[in-house]
């Protein structure tokens, strides 16, 4: 998933962007509000992580404005505001879920995980179609009980287009998974992923849940649940 940090301290902002990135993640990683606006602008990130201390325009604000803008992505506060009172005052602009430093990032992973799966309506870690499940947790591909050998680009794309099932998804928003920040983009790269998928899925059991929307994107065509 591709996901925003807006985190002002150095050391926090690379500590999250790496160890984000280290679990799957593309993550763009920005010092301040505005920063995190003019970015939001050209990219579809898929959540956003806000701290509240920023410089300039606060944490608080900056909410506000996604939220005022139509921005429905998930959002969660991470702040050295513990009381109760700022709790409320997120949740109430806006954001989804509040974890106070200091954390743990296993925490952290946990409660992105589960805004993920909530803001794509589902409960639980593991996503089933037809002889397909996703284990989003131990990020595990199998159809019938076998496991399939993905790499990790193939499972990041398998995943996105489950998340996002019955939904057409441009190559756009598929390398936007796969490439960080504004490194260079080859939608080449998405076809030939697509074809190496496509035949570990069917292998076997002949099952092909993704189908090509002719000059728009792709579309994973089976119901998930």
């Amino acid at each position: 998933m591709k996901l925003l940090v807006v985190e002002d301290e150095p050391l926090l902002r690379h500590h999250l962007h790496t160890r984000l990135g280290e679990a799957g993640h593309r993550v763009n990683a920005v010092a301040d509000a505005e920063a995190a606006l003019a970015l939001q602008q050209g990219n579809h990130h898929d959540l956003a992580i806000i701290d509240l201390g920023l410089p300039g325009m606060d944490g608080m604000a900056l909410i506000r404005e996604l939220r005022g803008a139509g921005h429905t992505l998930p959002i969660l506060i991470l702040t050295a505001r513990g009381s109760w009172q700022h709790k409320v005052e997120g949740l109430a602009a806006g954001a989804d879920d509040y974890l106070v430093k200091p954390f743990q990032f296993e925490e952290l992973e946990a409660r992105l995980n589960a805004l993920l799966r909530r803001s794509s309506g589902f409960v639980q870690a593991r996503v089933s179609a037809g002889p397909l499940e996703l284990d989003l947790n131990r990020k595990q591909a199998s159809i019938q009980d076998a496991v399939l050998t993905l790499t990790a680009y193939e499972y990041r794309i398998l995943e996105y287009l489950m998340l996002n099932h019955q939904q057409v998804i441009t190559k756009e928003r598929l390398m936007e998974q796969l490439y960080p920040g504004e490194q260079e983009r080859d939608p080449n790269v998405i076809e030939v992923l697509m074809g190496r998928l496509r035949r570990k899925l069917e292998a076997g059991v002949g099952f092909r849940p993704i189908q090509t929307v002719r000059g728009q994107g792709y579309i994973f065509d089976e119901p998930c649940q």
